[in-house]
């Protein structure tokens, strides 16, 4: 996989207008790894895509009611099936974090980039998707060096007692593994 203009080479492209400039391009140094499930516990469907692209219908299922109104995304889903959906380019900034701190920085959106993987923090993630998140990941190492591995998190690593993503499910040692290969 290549990066082209802050597209990643083969991801499906759904332009998310949740996004904004980042103050400093150069400063990308984070990399954020996210468990998304809409509605909670149920995988498939087109309401991540919906929610992103900021058109998710608050009457299609009593819980998006209260969060149809959200402006988020982030720069790139990782589908059950492998398949990587990109929302916004690396460039510009995705909303993905929230209210976050790494090493003492506030607004982790300012300076990272942020992976959803379609899942929850007690299901296991899938092959595909360990496979598509380490290429994409050595994509974004090659590209953005101040991205290292000691700097590749999870969201609870950036907001803890506030979200619990990926989750225990997600098995850190295989990912960093196939960083390897």
């Amino acid at each position: 996989m290549r990066i082209e203009d802050g597209w990643l080479e083969g991801s499906r492209r759904c332009p998310s207008p949740h996004q904004d400039e980042r103050r400093d391009p150069a400063d990308i140094s984070l990399l954020v790894i996210h468990g998304i499930s809409l509605p909670p516990g149920e995988l498939g469907g087109p309401w991540i895509d919906d929610l992103f692209a900021g058109r998710l219908d608050p009457a299609a299922h009593p819980y998006f009611a209260g969060i149809a109104h959200l402006r988020v995304s982030a720069h790139l889903l990782i589908r059950r099936d492998g398949e990587v959906v990109q929302y916004v380019p690396f460039h510009a900034r995705a909303w993905h974090a929230g209210v976050s701190c790494f090493d003492g920085r506030a607004g982790c959106n300012d300076f990272s980039i942020g992976i959803e993987l379609e899942g929850t923090d007690d299901l296991p993630y899938a092959d595909a998707q360990y496979a598509a998140l380490a290429a994409a990941t050595r994509a974004l190492l090659a590209t953005y060096p101040r991205i290292h591995p000691d700097r590749i998190v999870g969201h609870s690593d950036v907001a803890p007692g506030r979200k619990t993503d990926p989750g225990p499910a997600f098995d850190w040692a295989r990912f960093r593994s196939a960083l390897r290969r």
